[in-house]
């Protein structure tokens, strides 16, 4: 049991400081595609295919597609508050903003079908205000905060332990809407906010919610096919939905940029 959340934790921990360090390298175009990958998504379901029941893994992902309205809200809060707040403070707001958008979410009713056109609303809408900012890249080159960014991916590693441990025995939609929190998210803005100023973190989470187009890939697909094939294919046509979506988006970037300035081939 101690090895198994061991494992969680760890495997977590490195995809989430790996995605990081890659986004704050790649700038704001590549960087959104990238963070809106199932970094924490991906490892939760390969652990809870492998451990419950495949109704318990639909429901859990359809919990997980609805809390996508709030995810959408968190990138969308962070953006508008790092315009005036500092990395901390922007980030812990707009985590605070998550939580009552997340409840309100999973009571939202139907299935996959009606997820997605409320999802896809809410993001034209989003995309739309992004767009009215003028948002640029200004960027302030600072060290890299091992320190922090480890400590995030630790916490990454602990809510996937969590939704797939203890939130399990209270309900499937609960543990799907844990994975969803946007740990992964909010590592990547408070590191690039502190290394490269609030510019390149405001970008990039406005670019990243186009780029949750790949989690809502993923959480779909495994909704609808979790009761119908075996596990291991259930989690390969998920992922290779999600990295299909993250592909298209990486080489059509006209679909992306919301940046005002001439987004360079990454950041040293």
């Amino acid at each position: 049991m101690l090895g198994m959340l061991f494992v969680k934790w760890l495997s977590t921990a490195l995809v989430v400081v790996g995605v990081s360090l890659a986004v704050a390298r790649l700038g704001p175009r590549l960087g959104g595609v990238l963070a809106g990958t199932p970094i924490v998504l991906g490892p939760g379901y390969f652990f809870m295919l492998r451990e419950q029941p495949p109704a318990f893994v639909a429901e859990a992902a359809l919990g997980s597609l609805h809390a996508m309205l709030a995810t959408l809200t968190f990138c969308l809060g962070y953006v508008l508050l790092a315009g005036g707040f500092g990395a901390s403070a922007s980030v812990v707001l707009a985590a605070l903003i998550w939580l009552p958008v997340a409840a309100a979410a999973a009571t939202l009713p139907g299935g996959v079908t009606l997820g997605l056109a409320v999802f896809l609303l809410a993001l034209l809408l989003a995309r739309w205000l992004m767009r009215t900012l003028g948002l640029s890249r200004d960027t302030v080159s600072q060290a890299l905060r091992w320190g922090d960014l480890l400590m995030r991916g630790s916490l990454a590693g602990i809510i996937v332990c969590l939704a797939t441990v203890v939130l399990d025995s209270i309900a499937p939609a609960v543990s799907g809407i844990a994975l969803s929190f946007p740990i992964g998210m909010l590592t990547i803005a408070l590191t690039l906010h502190q290394r490269h100023g609030p510019g390149m973190a405001r970008a990039t989470l406005a670019d990243t919610q186009l780029g949750m187009l790949s989690l809502v890939a993923f959480s779909a697909v495994m909704s609808v096919s979790a009761e119908l094939l075996p596990p291991v294919l259930v989690f390969a046509l998920a992922l290779g939905a999600s990295l299909l979506v993250s592909g298209l988006l990486w080489f059509l970037p006209r679909w992306l940029p919301i940046t005002a300035s001439r987004d360079g081939p990454g950041v040293p």
